[in-house]
C-alpha cells in the first residue's frame, strides 16, 4: 500500500513478458499527489506525498525530448491553483515564479484550476491546459509559461454556456500527431469543439451526441460531454463518454454514433484508449446520473476490441463484492507498455492496475484521499 513498499510481483508470466521496463504511474488525489515506480513485476510508492494537502486535478508525463518532464496542475486552499514541473521524475519541483496560467485582466475571470495539461502530439515543447472557467491556454515551453487561446474564449457560444454539477471546466484536450492545427477539446457542459487552423476559429462537434436532460436533446452545442479519447492506429476515430451515452466517431468528431448497446449503463464519466492496439477503448460504467456509483454495484472496466460492436467485462483480481468507487473522468488511463498497462482510481481511495491490457488486475492501493486522475508512462 501507499506509504511503504509494495511486496510480491505479478504472477510470473506477466513478470516475465514486461521485463525490466520502468513505468510511472502518477496519482491525483484531493490531497496530494502519491507516485508509484514499477521496474520489473514490482511496485514501489514514494514514501509520502507531493504537494501535500493540495488538490490535484491534473497530471501529465510528457515523454518527448530527451528527459521526462511531469507536470502538474495543483490547487491550494490558501494560496490558490499552479502548474509545477520536475525534471527527475517527482523527486523535486518546480513553481513559476509567475503564475504559469492567468487570466488576462480584460476577461474579467480568475483561474479556479487547472483541469487538463497535455503534450502535444505533433509539437515537442508545446503543451495544452485546459482550466476552469472553460478556457484553452496553449504553452510552448513545456508547460513553464502559457497563453490563453483567444478565439475559443471569445466563441459566440460561450454566452449560453452553463456549468456542469462539477463546474465550467475545459476537460479534454486531444491534438493530433498528422497535424498541429488539428485541436479537439470537450468542456462541461458546452460539448465538444474542434479547430483545424491551429485555434483560429472553432466550430461545435457535437452531431450525434444527445442532451436527453435538456428541451431540445440534439442541441448543437450544450451536451455534457465527460470525457473523449483518440483510437491508436485510426487517428480520425474518437471515443466518448457522455451524461448518458457512449459513442464513437470515425470522422474526428464531425458525427457520433451510438455505441452503448451491451454496457450495464452509458452513464459513466471515464473513457480510455489502448496505445497500440486499434479499435480498442474501454470504459467504467456508473449506475445513474442520480446513483453515482458502480454500474450493478460492481467493480468492472469494460472492453472493446471492435470499436463499440461488442463490449466485454473485465474483473479479474477486482471486488467481486458490493462496490461502490466512483471512478472520475481523468482516473483511467492506459500507458504506453508492451503489453498495455491500465490504471484506474476511485473516489474511494483504491488505486487498480492491469499489465496485460486489462486482461488481470491488481489493487496497488488504498485508503487514499479521493482519486481525481491517474496518468502512466515507460519512462525507462
Amino acid at each position: 500500500m501507499v506509504g511503504c513498499r509494495l511486496a510480491g510481483v505479478w504472477d510470473k508470466d506477466v513478470a516475465e513478458v514486461i521485463g525490466m521496463t520502468e513505468v510511472l504511474l502518477a496519482v491525483g488525489t484531493r490531497k496530494g499527489l502519491f507516485i508509484g515506480r514499477r521496474r520489473g513485476g514490482a511496485w514501489e510508492f514514494d514514501e509520502s506525498p507531493y504537494f501535500n494537502a493540495q488538490a490535484v486535478y491534473s497530471v501529465a508525463v510528457d515523454t518527448r525530448g530527451d528527459r521526462p518532464r511531469l507536470l502538474v496542475g495543483g490547487d491550494s486552499s490558501h494560496w490558490g491553483p499552479s502548474v509545477f514541473h520536475s525534471d527527475d521524475l517527482g523527486r523535486t519541483w518546480t513553481e513559476p515564479p509567475q503564475p504559469a496560467v492567468k487570466f488576462p485582466k480584460d476577461t474579467g475571470a480568475s483561474l479556479e484550476r487547472v483541469w487538463q495539461l497535455h503534450p502535444a502530439a505533433a509539437e515537442e515543447d508545446v503543451v495544452y491546459a485546459g482550466t476552469e472557467p472553460a478556457a484553452l491556454y496553449r504553452s510552448e515551453d513545456r508547460g513553464e509559461t502559457f497563453e490563453l487561446v483567444r478565439p475559443l474564449w471569445e466563441h459566440p457560444t460561450r454566452s449560453k454556456w452553463v456549468p456542469g454539477g462539477g463546474g465550467e471546466g475545459l476537460h479534454t484536450v486531444l491534438t493530433d500527431r498528422r497535424d498541429p492545427r488539428s485541436v479537439t477539446v470537450a468542456v462541461s457542459t458546452a460539448g465538444v469543439f474542434r479547430t483545424t487552423d491551429g485555434g483560429a476559429s472553432w466550430a461545435p462537434s457535437n452531431s450525434g451526441v444527445s442532451a436527453v436532460f435538456l428541451p431540445d436533446p440534439n442541441p448543437e452545442f450544450g451536451q455534457c460531454v465527460h470525457k473523449v479519447a483518440r483510437d491508436a492506429a485510426t487517428a480520425d476515430r474518437l471515443y466518448l463518454q457522455n451524461h448518458w451515452g457512449v459513442y464513437r466517431s470515425d470522422d474526428a468528431g464531425g458525427q457520433w454514433t451510438d455505441i452503448g448497446e451491451g454496457l450495464p449503463s452509458t452513464f459513466g464519466f471515464a473513457v480510455a484508449a489502448h496505445p497500440r492496439r486499434g479499435d480498442t477503448a474501454y470504459v467504467f460504467p456508473i449506475n445513474a446520473d442520480a446513483d453515482r456509483v458502480p454500474a450493478e454495484h460492481r467493480c468492472r472496466v469494460f472492453r472493446t476490441a471492435d470499436a463499440g460492436k461488442t463490449w466485454e467485462p473485465l474483473s479479474a483480481g477486482l471486488p467481486q463484492e458490493d462496490h461502490y468507487g466512483t471512478v472520475l473522468r481523468d482516473a483511467m488511463c492506459t500507458d504506453d507498455a508492451d503489453p498495455a498497462g491500465v490504471y484506474f482510481g476511485n473516489r474511494n481511495g483504491e488505486v487498480f492496475a492491469s499489465a496485460d491490457d486489462g486482461d488481470s488486475w491488481r489493487q496497488l492501493a488504498a485508503h487514499l484521499p479521493d482519486v481525481l486522475c491517474v496518468r502512466a508512462a515507460v519512462v525507462g
